[in-house]
């Protein structure tokens, strides 16, 4: 099911007023509630892991120059990178591998990749293996509360879908939520840099094929390494053109 975006979200543009706005609207569920931002990146790309973030900032205005990553250069989500990390209370960064995408198709390894990253901030109630790329993470829920009561937490989903396996109740998609909430600029960011940080890697790896520069997206440089070099370990086998299937005969 999709879902749209709520009212007390309607006409909010800036992330810092999104966030605000989404924290009154949690802490009607009582004082211990937290906003949680989760985004991903690494849905479309024919090579590499799917990557998702969940993150807790400090306060809303705790970065100012927070955005969607994809407004952003390189160079500049780099240039914030750490302040990013220094804004959140708690943060985790999670993947889900090249063979469980090819495996489960992406929408449902993208859901793994965000339950492994709440599971990591301590989550209750998910039991997901541990991810092929070992988890980046600052803290977790528990230092976020002194009190003996539960925390509350609401999940602040970026897109028009809730995330399978976790209650329903306790999710809030927005669409453009990278440009509209702070704490899911926050994941947004980065989930990029970590992502593009192992795409460079992979160069390394595999050299020629330029992963340091389209970051396993299917740009014409990437498709033509594919046709000189073949396909690596880290290519997934369900997302290439059916034309390039067909002229490598890789099925």
């Amino acid at each position: 099911m999709k879902f749209k975006v709520p009212a007390f979200l309607e006409g909010v543009e800036a992330p810092v007023d999104g966030e605000v706005a989404m924290r009154k609207f949690a802490a009607q569920a009582g004082e211990n509630a937290v906003v949680v931002g989760i985004d991903e990146v690494g849905r479309g790309p024919l090579a590499g892991p799917v990557v998702a973030c969940a993150a807790v900032l400090k306060a809303p205005d705790a970065l100012l120059t927070l955005n969607d990553s994809k407004k952003l250069t390189r160079v500049k989500r780099e240039a914030m990178y750490q302040d990013v990390q220094d804004a959140c209370a708690c943060f985790a960064v999670a993947s889900a591998s090249v063979e469980e995408i090819d495996r489960m198709n992406i929408l449902e390894a993208d859901f793994l990749a965000m339950r492994r990253a709440l599971q990591a901030l301590g989550m209750p109630g998910l039991h997901e293996s541990a991810p092929q790329i070992p988890i980046f993470q600052k803290g977790s829920f528990a230092s976020l509360t002194t009190s003996h009561q539960p925390l509350t937490t609401l999940i602040a989903v970026d897109g028009n879908l809730k995330i399978h396996g976790i209650p329903e109740e306790m999710q809030i998609p927005v669409v453009k939520g990278d440009g509209r909430i702070a704490s899911i600029s926050a994941a947004s960011i980065l989930a990029k840099v970590f992502r593009d940080r192992y795409m460079d890697d992979l160069e390394k790896k595999f050299p020629g094929y330029g992963f340091d520069k389209h970051a396993g997206y299917g740009t014409k440089a990437h498709l033509d390494a594919i046709r000189r070099l073949g396909m690596t370990a880290e290519h997934r086998k369900s997302f290439h053109p059916k034309s390039l299937q067909t002229e490598l005969d890789l099925f």
